[in-house]
């Protein structure tokens, strides 16, 4: 049996702030590995830290603590850093970045070193779709071809490792949706491994082979999509990645938990609630049910049309409980109605996991 290979990209205890000594720190231990012809989404909301890590991959910034390394090679510490043209890393910005005043064919070559065949270039463009635009000049090109001729221009280096920061945000959904299903088989062919950074997680769960969910600078979890649908370890994983309700809850005792929907018990009575940690039920959209009801304390804020179901939003006093439901079910805007957990459902109780059943229906 072989040995495994190194990884690609090691980032091992990573901690990063501006600013210096008393600034927020904007990146917390950070861990993480990617591994040869690996695709990783770099997941989080808006100012969780994910450009920052970016930043120190490439080399833009050194860290405050621990370390980068690519291909078990360090290229930066607190008291050391590689420039970023030494690190052969590919880099693909929202914006696309491209030179105005160059051809396509230009701007392809542009990051291909003294001795290395150009023969790549032309062969990128062909594989990206743009084989005969070679003459023309970004100004006329669509946003989608200039996006592919960013990606082509990134990799005609032949980089081990291509960073891509939000690739497909500026781009129309047609557009966005075929060039996202592209960018797997394209770095596979190239042979090359990618972080790619995005803030909406069915572009990451569509797409990576693993899925980094980056919150307030700590690294959640990484898992493949599938493990972070069924098994998300944090609340935030569930929240942020299924787009799920997260409800307080108070401890009644060692077995049962009282929400703003109704109590609910420990699946199994082997399990018990711990007492120090505050508590949080995760609920899936799908897992409540709706009902128009004069006296109900419930009232709908928000409904979304998805094509097969309504999405509601309703405003239950001061939280905001996303359901869906189907199409027969229909509310109107600022109907008073009840919000009640499905019988037949599994809700969990963060942070412990632990399985419960509902055991009282209100009216809610």
């Amino acid at each position: 049996m072989g040995q495994p290979s190194q990884p690609r990209l090691q980032v091992e205890g990573l901690w990063h702030r501006f600013g210096g000594n008393g600034a927020p720190w904007v990146l917390q231990g950070i861990n993480l590995d990617l591994r040869e012809q690996e695709l990783v989404g770099l997941l989080g909301p808006s100012g969780c830290g994910k450009t920052s890590l970016l930043r120190l991959i490439v080399g833009f910034d050194r860290p405050c603590r621990g370390r980068v390394l690519l291909d078990g090679q360090e290229v930066s510490n607190p008291a050391w850093l590689r420039p970023p043209e030494r690190r052969n890393i590919g880099m693909v910005f929202q914006d696309d970045a491209l030179f105005p005043h160059l051809s396509v064919w230009e701007n392809a070559c542009f990051g291909i070193r003294l001795g290395q065949d150009r023969d790549r270039a032309s062969w990128l463009l062909d594989l990206v779709g743009l084989g005969g635009f070679e003459k023309r000049y970004p100004h006329e090109l669509s946003g989608g071809q200039r996006q592919r001729l960013a990606l082509a221009r990134a990799l005609a280096p032949a980089p081990s490792l291509v960073l891509l920061d939000e690739p497909f945000s500026n781009l129309d959904v047609e557009v966005r949706l075929r060039l996202r299903s592209e960018l797997p088989g394209v770095l596979a062919c190239c042979g090359a491994t990618g972080l790619m950074v995005t803030h909406d997680p069915e572009e990451a769960l569509a797409i990576c082979d693993r899925v980094a969910v980056l919150n307030e600078g700590h690294l959640e979890q990484c898992a493949q999509p599938r493990q972070l649908v069924e098994t998300p370890t944090t609340g935030f994983v569930a929240s942020f990645v299924l787009q799920a309700n997260l409800l307080p809850a108070q401890r009644l005792d060692r077995q049962t938990v009282s929400t703003p929907l109704g109590r609910l018990g420990c699946l199994s009575d082997r399990t018990s609630i711990a007492t120090d940690t505050p508590l949080q039920v995760l609920l899936r959209p799908e897992q409540l049910q709706l009902k128009a009801h004069a006296q109900g304390h419930g009232r709908v804020s928000c409904r979304e049309f998805l094509g097969q179901a309504w999405l509601y939003r309703i405003q239950l006093g001061g939280l905001t409980i996303k359901l869906r439901q189907p199409l027969s079910n229909v509310l109107t805007i600022n109907q008073p109605c009840v919000v009640t957990i499905d019988p037949a459902t599994v809700p969990l109780l963060y942070p412990q996991r632990i399985p419960l059943v509902p055991l009282i229906h209100q009216l809610r």
